[in-house]
């Protein structure tokens, strides 16, 4: 019997997901169909509901759904509950539990492909929405020394930046029009967006959501957006002769990472992002 999962988001037309999930399950001989679920938030509740049917294996969870779907699951993990998003389901003796394999996706990508240890550097952040939330809490865990979070809406980001209280040596919040966001980039180690700001179709395409001249040379730079893979971004970092690293790796890693949580196997990395390399590439 064919078994079932896919993605919750709204909307989904840009998702790279199920490209490479399918690739996935096909490359590993498995009888799944990966399928994309676009629900706005007001049938959100009804569409995870029928994850407790007998096919379903589980679901990823994007945008904008990662906080709200939390409230409709059985379980949330330790991990999940302490990011306050989830964006992996598993259905687990009639159960749906919720995870979150953005941290560790975001962690391996950082280190692996970007070839950054955060133990005692200083990061900026941009952005506070769940994708935010799961690099901090990742960063915090692997022992970064100072975090500072900016976000057009200060208040969020004052509230992440509260939830992480204690857990580095020093962690703040501020607006990304304060005065002091370009001496805190300027001394930074690493940069990350995790904003929409530069994605195709979005509405900040073709902006950058931090100028090149507030990018140090020495810094590691990271883009969470991964259509275009060259944003403008990642352009401006390197002309600064930072160290770049868009959002692929970071997507993928999250994915082979739900994908384990499904089927109890290694994910086939290589092939998930071949696959998600030709998606995107047929985007454009």
């Amino acid at each position: 019997m064919t078994q079932l999962a896919g993605i919750f988001g709204y909307p989904l037309a840009h998702s790279l997901s199920p490209a490479f999930q399918q690739a996935a399950f096909n490359h590993c001989g498995l009888d799944v169909r990966y399928l994309a679920w676009e629900a706005p938030s007001e049938a959100l509740a009804d569409e995870v509901e029928k994850l407790r049917g007998g096919d379903f294996i589980g679901a990823n969870v994007t945008i904008p759904h990662k906080q709200s779907v939390m409230a409709m699951l059985d379980e949330i993990d330790e991990t999940a509950q302490a990011i306050g998003a989830v964006n992996t389901i598993v259905k687990s003796a009639g159960k749906l539990i919720g995870h979150n394999t953005d941290a560790p996706g975001f962690m391996r990508a950082l280190k692996e492909d970007g070839s950054f240890d955060p133990t005692g550097k200083r990061a900026l952040l941009l952005g506070a929405g769940g994708a935010a939330r799961a690099a901090a809490f990742a960063l915090c865990r692997d022992g970064i020394a100072s975090l500072t979070i900016a976000n057009r809406t200060p208040v969020y980001a004052e509230s992440l930046a509260a939830g992480l209280s204690g857990e580095v040596a020093r962690v703040a919040a501020i607006g990304m029009d304060s005065d002091e966001l370009g001496a805190i980039a300027l001394e930074s180690d690493l940069i990350v967006n995790s904003t929409s700001v530069g994605m195709r179709h979005g509405d900040g395409e073709g902006q950058t959501p931090l100028a090149g001249g507030l990018i140090p040379h020495e810094a590691v730079v990271m883009d969470m957006v991964y259509n275009p893979q060259q944003t403008p971004f990642l352009a401006a970092a390197r002309s600064a002769g930072a160290t770049v690293l868009g959002g692929m790796p970071m997507l993928i890693y999250q994915g082979a990472a739900s994908f384990e949580m499904w089927t109890g196997r290694e994910a086939p990395v290589e092939a998930m992002f071949a696959a998600g390399n030709v998606a995107l590439l047929n985007m454009e």
